[in-house]
């Protein structure tokens, strides 16, 4: 790999390894309807509060989300909703991997 090509795709895998896991995945998805405070996500995501704080600190220090205090809460949203393309992108690859294991799976059956 050329070393001038070295720091994005760096930044690239730094993007993609914040999103890799299940929380932070529902996270950006609800950021996508609407801003949210640290409360609210906890409650969605089903975990405690440091858990969720941890997993939006993840995803803020990729550049996902912005965080604003207002009184006692901080409320987060998505930097850049376009990153909800990409999301739609994934469900097609599971869509055609799910068509080509059904036809691995009938020729298994005869």
């Amino acid at each position: 790999m050329k070393a001038s090509l070295k720091p994005r795709y760096e930044a690239r895998a730094k993007i993609l390894k914040a999103m890799a896991h299940p929380s932070r995945l529902l996270i950006i998805e609800e950021l996508q309807k609407q801003e949210r405070c640290v409360n609210e996500l906890t409650e969605m995501v089903g975990a405690d509060t440091s858990t969720v704080s941890k997993h939006l600190t993840v995803l803020k220090s990729a550049g996902l989300v912005a965080d604003e205090r207002r009184a006692n809460c901080i409320y987060y949203r998505l930097r850049c909703p376009c990153i909800l393309d990409f999301m739609g992108c994934v469900e097609d690859v599971l869509a055609a991997n799910a068509d080509e294991h059904k036809k691995i799976m009938k020729g298994c059956k005869k």
